[in-house]
């Protein structure tokens, strides 16, 4: 076969493989085993399979590898030879046939701070792994199946630190995104900054509901993408076995309109087959392949996990959130100098609160360790909002381990002519996929005429482009220099702006409040300022957002530019604004903290809502000291705050991480008041769940959140962990006289063995109700097994454990 880069450049159309799962189990792979260790064990077998989707037509075959990481084989072989091996049969049967593609799955662990694992530690997971895959001789490094975007954003830097070949990633969703608050289009622009050769999804949908996540991509699309649907979704036969009803023929008849929307590569997923794979083929027959004209042409997106902010003259200009900064701000720098971060998560709420989608972090101050102290905040911050950040250092060190706990793709504030900036920030920046701002400066003489900032921008774009550097992570400093003693620097600064629009199309920033620096009535150069900016093209500013009359400029502005149509958030900020007021938050447009404000309610309840770790203990303690009894505070603060959580989880308000932040601040909170309440409820007991993941499988990360959502909501809970036999689950339950038993799967293929615990139960005459939980889990299914409930969510599940032990 042809370099696969090439293959993407063509016009033509190519085809994945399908499912492996279902194949390898009706050729003898053994219930609850790993497909990869039993690769190892029956080599023909794999060959097989690879062969068939080779003879179906398949350009591209998967590797037997998708949890060939170190997490998942949980030492039970060496991951450097698995993941090579299963690569180099996959490249004895391709034979110039077909590419392949090294297969990466998730690791079944989160990053934090969701999770145990830095980002680092993750990178290095998969570095092990993908020196295997490329050792085999892959095509190509397939980040497949993902749903948390600093964990793909993981396989991405780890290929790169390992070799040169492309990179596809894949990520699955579920509606308007996946599991852990990532949009479809976010998920892109990430991507997209990172500089992946192919961006797709796969798994958790069939042809028509991914089809609607292909639609959302096309706006801000540049990258050729690929679509793997399930042979529609999962259900259960007359003899309790998995199938997918979805037949080859009308598969393909929808999978092919994948097509239509711009798909490069189409193939299959769950429940497809070489059968599946021939008959899109065919259906494609004669079918060419152009990259779709992307209608949105922002220049630069920043995101974070959960949000995109594009940069660009369609788009509303964009405050940057300049507070989080502590020169000036006495208590700002003496918290930072003590490694506390009160004042700074109190300014991006009143920031965020205003509408800034976007927030400038600095902490440059005497007696602190950017290095240590920049990527702690940072960490901090990500766990807290869900706005894109902006990190803000002199220091190139603090700026890289900044980057290091970053999920997403954060603006980096700045790269100067300074010797060796570029040369050291610059690759740090693509390889990481972070967006920079490019301050047109060079030694110690400042540019003051357009022209001479335009000089030393060429210059500064030229070793960019030399050193690889794509033009959409570029945003240019307008250099704002003081009027008061240079009058001619504002009108330096709006040419500059002007020609970054017109003759390079890239995106622009300013330091709003430099311009009036030393004179009165600063607010007032500064607005009018920002018209003018606004209309030569400026497309974000760095300013306090709390400015009522800055407010009042930018959403004017707005209006007069087209950008704000019919005037909607104009109207819904303004309707009842007398001069001198700040325009409410809604019209800032920006990522509002994970849980908007609170300021009506009490303290404790915003604190489980906003998820605020940090504070809860001391409000806990004033609560206690004022004569709250611990019950009351569970009952009246505490609880009502954590369902709250659970009714913005259920309107997609809430996602994952915000889930997960809440239940550990109750936890917290929970930890002050456990022995209070055991002496208010005179030894009163709880009821007890047992927890476990079915005998053979692995995936526990489900699990975990419900052990943390029952033990918030008054259940003991015991969590035997994952891969536990039915014997084990029920002798706990004897043993700890439990309630209920929760039982955990993630596969198709080992969701039938939830039924050996429930007939254990029923056999022994146990007083103990079974509910089961999983992605794959259906009301069909627990019915046909005699499970008492069923859930595919932690809030479902508490919600049934409720009901089941009134």
């Amino acid at each position: 076969m042809a370099d696969f880069r090439k293959a993407l450049a063509d016009d033509k159309v190519y085809f994945f493989d399908g499912g492996y799962g279902t194949l390898l189990q009706s050729r003898g792979l053994p219930a609850g085993l790993s497909p990869e260790l039993w690769g190892m064990e029956a080599p023909d077998v794999i060959r097989s399979a690879y062969a068939d989707y080779v003879e179906a037509g398949a350009d591209l075959i998967t590797s037997n590898t998708f949890g060939g990481s170190a997490p998942k084989l949980e030492g039970k072989a060496d991951v450097f030879e698995l993941n090579r091996r299963m690569v180099e049969l996959a490249r004895e049967v391709a034979d110039g046939r077909s590419f392949v593609a090294g297969s990466v799955g998730p690791t079944g662990k989160f990053v934090e701070p969701l999770g145990p694992l830095s980002f680092r530690e993750m990178v290095d997971i998969y570095r092990e792994q993908i020196r295997g895959i490329v050792a085999g001789g892959a095509d190509l490094i397939l980040a497949e199946t993902h749903f948390d975007l600093a964990e793909i954003k993981a396989v991405v830097v780890a290929a790169r630190e390992v070799c040169d070949l492309p990179v596809a990633t894949s990520m699955t969703f579920e509606g308007s995104a996946c599991l852990t608050g990532t949009s479809p289009q976010t998920y892109v622009d990430t991507m997209q900054n990172l500089g992946v050769e192919l961006i797709g999804t796969n798994c958790s949908a069939g042809p028509e509901q991914m089809y609607d996540t292909l639609v959302q991509w096309l706006p801000r699309l540049e990258t050729p993408v690929f679509a793997e649907a399930n042979a529609g979704l999962p259900e259960l036969d007359e003899e309790g076995n998995t199938v997918f009803r979805l037949a080859p023929e009308p598969f393909a008849e929808q999978a092919v309109k994948f097509l239509d929307v711009g798909a490069k590569i189409i193939g299959g997923c769950c429940g497809t087959t070489p059968d599946h794979i021939r008959a899109l083929r065919a259906k494609a027959e004669g079918r060419s392949w152009a990259m779709p004209q992307k209608a949105d042409h922002a220049s630069t997106v920043v995101t974070s996990r959960a949000v995109s902010v594009p940069l660009g003259f369609d788009h509303r200009s964009v405050i940057i959130g300049e507070r989080i900064n502590p020169t000036g701000k006495k208590l700002l720098t003496e918290e930072l100098q003590e490694g506390r971060f009160n004042e700074a998560m109190r300014f991006a709420t009143e920031q965020t609160e205003l509408g800034a989608p976007v927030l400038d972090v600095n902490v440059g101050a005497p007696m602190v360790d950017e290095g240590q102290l920049l990527p702690e905040l940072v960490k901090s911050l990500v766990a807290r909002y869900q706005c894109p950040l902006c990190i803000d250092s002199n220091d190139s060190d603090a700026v890289e381990n900044a980057l290091w706990n970053y999920p997403g793709s954060p603006l980096v504030n700045s790269i100067t002519g300074e010797p060796g900036k570029m040369e050291r920030l610059g690759p740090l920046c693509r390889k990481f996929g972070a967006p920079f701002i490019l301050l047109p400066l060079e030694g110690k003489k400042l540019p003051v005429t357009a022209a001479e900032r335009i000089e030393v921008l060429e210059r500064l774009l030229a070793e960019a482009d030399a050193l690889g550097i794509p033009r959409r992570l570029i945003v240019v400093d307008a250099l704002a220099l003081t009027v008061s003693s240079k009058p001619e620097a504002a009108r330096a600064s709006l040419e500059l702006i002007r020609h970054c629009k017109e003759n390079l199309g890239l995106a622009t920033t300013i330091g709003l409040s430099n311009i009036s620096f030393g004179l009165p009535a600063r607010e007032l150069l500064n607005s009018n300022f920002l018209a003018l900016a606004m209309g030569a093209g400026l497309t974000s500013c760095i300013a306090n957002p709390n400015s009522a009359r800055l407010q009042e400029t930018l959403h004017s502005v707005e209006v007069l530019l087209d950008r704000d149509k019919q005037a909607q958030r104009y109207i819904e900020g303004f309707s009842n604004w007398t001069p001198g007021t700040a325009a409410p938050a809604a019209t800032g447009g920006g990522a509002s903290s994970s849980a908007g404000s609170q300021d009506s309610a009490d303290p404790v309840f915003s604190a489980v809502v906003k998820g605020d770790r940090d504070a809860i203990l001391d409000l806990v303690e004033k609560k206690l000291e004022s004569g709250m009894s611990a019950m009351d505070l569970v009952n009246d603060l505490l609880i009502p705050g954590i369902m709250e959580v659970g009714e913005k989880y259920e309107r997609k308000e809430y996602f994952l991480p915000q889930l997960l932040r809440s239940a550990e601040t109750m936890k917290t909170a929970f930890g002050r008041l456990q022995p209070l309440l055991e002496a208010e409820s005179e030894g009163g007991s709880k009821p007890v769940v047992i927890m476990a993941t079915v005998e053979g499988d692995i995936h526990d990360i489900g699990k975990n959140i419900v052990c943390l959502m029952l033990g918030n909501h008054g259940f003991e809970v015991i969590d035997l962990g994952k891969d536990v036999p039915a014997e084990r689950i029920v002798e706990a339950a004897v043993e700890h006289k439990a309630s209920i038993i929760g039982l955990s799967a993630l596969m198709t293929t080992t969701m039938v063995r939830m039924e050996d615990t429930v007939k254990l139960v029923r056999e022994r005459g146990m007083d103990v109700k079974v509910i089961i939980g999983g992605a794959v889990v259906t009301e069909k299914f627990c019915n046909a097994i005699g499970a008492d409930g069923w859930s595919t969510d932690a809030l479902d599940a508490v919600r049934i454990a409720q009901n089941l032990v009134q």
